[in-house]
């Protein structure tokens, strides 16, 4: 096997541990490759006034793939107060590095897979007739547009003149915000474009050709907002008429799509979503699966790409003496990785270990024995980050 360079990106917080344990893990598995850590997150932020520094930059631009664990984002006076006394009042403003790398690299397309693992005791289960209990078996893969959207970043606090003019030359602002005062407006964009649409939409079909599914379903809100989920919804309408007619097309909407989600979930298959309401229903989905701890994902771009999972940096966790942090959905990115770079049979292998040990329930972190995330857990039979990977390490 032919090595490959991975740009390490532990973050902040926990990231570090679900990242040191997963490289293990693909070590084990048989994965030839040569990591290289780049600098991403809260502390330099603090020391550097940027997050996300250039140097981070050009090791993604010269290798490609990023294994990323997670990030520290506070708001936007409690970021400027952690600045370096030497860096304060200098106009510095914090923004999410995953973000900026988003629209750095244009990594548009997020694919989210929740899948069920058998055994887990964090399934999702209701009841049926007569009493009866049931797991239904989700299997549902999210495709959330990643750059645009509510998180496009284009927004104004006391929006300057000419934004003023322009949103009162519509009627509807006239009518419900002509007699706010400027400086009392906080305003965030919405805007969706036909190229990021499509592409998006096509991986999306693309994904569900591939592997069997059905259906994809498109998520938005175009029965209110007309414009951008109706823009998504009716370029879906004319792409799967014309290329993807083997496909069925579903509409929903968001909150009814929330609402549904612990009705049936098993009858879905991919889900298509702008920015946010597909971060939105692909955090429903994972509670489905176990939470968080088992929430993976892709960031792909035309040339780079970046693989996370979807919790955050849980600081309070990293203080802990020994991690109790579920180490799981990192190693599913991991897996995703491989699939991505070709290596589909060593993430083949490293899924099956997980399911094998998840599935003979002797080894299980605090969430999955359904404690309260306490630095004792493992006085009382929780596995700690380590020994989670270990015991996947011992079932390769």
């Amino acid at each position: 096997m032919k090595q490959r360079t991975i740009v390490a990106l532990p973050g902040d917080g926990i990231g570090r541990v679900v990242l040191e344990e997963t490289i293990r893990v693909l070590d084990k598995a048989g994965f030839n490759a040569r990591y290289v850590e780049g600098d991403i997150g809260w502390e330099f932020w603090k020391r550097e006034g940027n997050p996300l520094p250039g140097r981070t930059i050009e090791l993604l631009e010269k290798h490609k793939i990023g294994l990323f664990g997670a990030i520290t984002s506070k708001p936007k006076d409690a970021a400027a107060a952690e600045l370096d006394p030497s860096l304060k009042d200098k106009g510095l403003v914090y923004s999410s590095p995953i973000v900026g790398l988003r629209q750095h690299f244009n990594l548009d397309v997020c694919i989210r897979p929740c899948r069920t693992y058998k055994g887990n005791p964090l399934n999702f289960i209701r009841r049926g007739p007569d009493n009866t209990i049931e797991e239904p078996e989700v299997n549902v893969t999210i495709f959330r547009q990643n750059t645009e959207g509510l998180y496009g970043g284009v927004e104004w606090s006391n929006p300057p003149e000419m934004v003023y003019k322009g949103l009162a030359s519509h009627p509807k602002f006239i009518q419900n915000f002509g007699d706010v005062p400027v400086e009392e407006l906080s305003i965030s964009t919405r805007i969706f474009t036909k190229k990021a649409t499509e592409r998006i939409l096509r991986a999306a079909f693309d994904y569900a050709r591939k592997h069997n599914y059905k259906s994809v379903t498109v998520c938005e809100k175009p029965n209110v907002i007309r414009e951008t989920s109706g823009m998504m919804y009716k370029m879906a309408q004319i792409i799967q008429a014309t290329d993807y007619g083997d496909i069925e097309l579903w509409n929903t909407n968001i909150d009814a799509q929330m609402m549904w989600l612990t009705k049936n979930p098993e009858i879905y298959g991919v889900i298509v979503a702008g920015n946010m309401f597909g971060d939105i229903v692909s955090d429903g989905f994972a509670g489905l699966i176990g939470g968080l701890g088992f929430a993976c994902s892709a960031n792909l771009g035309e040339e780079v790409a970046v693989f996370e999972p979807t919790h955050g940096s849980a600081p309070k966790y990293a203080g802990y003496p020994v991690s109790i942090v579920n180490p799981i959905a990192m190693m599913e990115s991991a897996c995703m990785m491989l699939d991505h770079i070709d290596e589909g049979e060593i993430a083949l292998r490293i899924r099956n270990a997980i399911a094998k040990v998840i599935m003979e329930g002797k080894v299980r972190t605090y969430d999955m024995m359904k404690m309260a995330g306490k630095a004792d857990v493992i006085n009382h039979g929780a596995a700690s980050t380590r020994q989670m990977a270990d015991a996947v390490i011992a079932s390769l």
